[in-house]
């Protein structure tokens, strides 16, 4: 599995999967997927074929079942067999925990169960190309951590683009990342090289340093921060997420340069 996430903070992310999933044309430039070009006919139909894809918020037919949205779905995907539609339909939805609601209208479902249905209709078919569009939003720990099972196994052989807010998942899914500050690219490469940017800057002390770029309070009450330590601190292995909040504080800095 090739996975790649993007860590957004303002609009523009959801633009460009939309773009990819064939959902939006582009206004200029240039997007490939799979060597397919979604700006002609023949490569958007070609693309849809191999596409899984989640939107941010999926519009239901309230009135339809779980088993019925995903079979809707899947002649959608041009599923024309009943039987196997149906059985790809039952399989999908047992990946997500949901069959034992199958039956149940939509309008009956929880938002993480709604949200588990619309991963399990981009999951038909095994597709080569899932693009899921904050895929664990609503999802409890317990949900999200079959969530990254499900990608790990289900979904080995497909590339996988995501976009989250949710860093942990980044740390523990994407073997690429690329960050997007107000629609421009500040990083793209290894997760590990996000991580990287926060070494050495780090630290942990008793009381909040004013110097910092950012500090918090953690859970054992010492504060965490991340910025030029002082001479002698304490210094802690840096996270996904710290080198996500440097880069997010360093947008901000140059946006008050050019203000100024």
């Amino acid at each position: 599995m090739s996975t790649a996430c993007s860590v957004p903070t303002e609009p523009g992310k959801t633009t460009l999967l939309r773009i990819l999933a064939t959902v939006l044309g582009s206004d200029g430039g240039s997007v490939e997927a799979l060597g397919l070009d979604p700006s002609t006919g023949d490569g958007r139909l070609a693309l849809r074929r191999r596409l899984g894809y989640l939107p941010q918020e999926p519009g239901y037919h309230r009135q339809f079942t779980a088993f019925e949205f995903v079979d809707y779905v899947a002649i959608l995907k041009e599923w024309a067999d009943r039987g196997p539609r149906h059985n790809e339909a039952r399989r999908v939805l047992s990946l997500v925990g949901l069959e034992s609601v199958m039956n149940r209208r939509i309008r009956s479902l929880s938002g993480g169960m709604r949200r588990r249905l619309g991963i399990a209709q981009a999951m038909i078919g095994r597709p080569d190309l899932l693009v899921l569009d904050e895929p664990t939003a609503g999802l409890d720990p317990e949900q999200r951590l079959r969530f990254r099972e499900l990608l790990g196994t289900e979904a080995s052989g497909s590339t996988v683009l995501l976009s989250t807010h949710q860093t942990d998942d980044v740390a523990a899914l994407c073997e690429r990342v690329v960050v997007l500050l107000e629609g421009t690219v500040r990083y793209a490469g290894a997760t590990s090289g996000l991580v990287a940017m926060a070494e050495n800057r780090v630290w942990l002390a008793a009381e909040r340093d004013t110097r910092a770029q950012l500090a918090w309070v953690t859970g054992d009450g010492k504060v965490r921060h991340i910025g030029d330590p002082p001479a002698g601190a304490h210094l802690v292995e840096p996270t996904v997420e710290d080198g996500y909040l440097l880069l997010a504080g360093r947008a901000d800095t140059d946006r008050e340069a050019l203000a100024s």
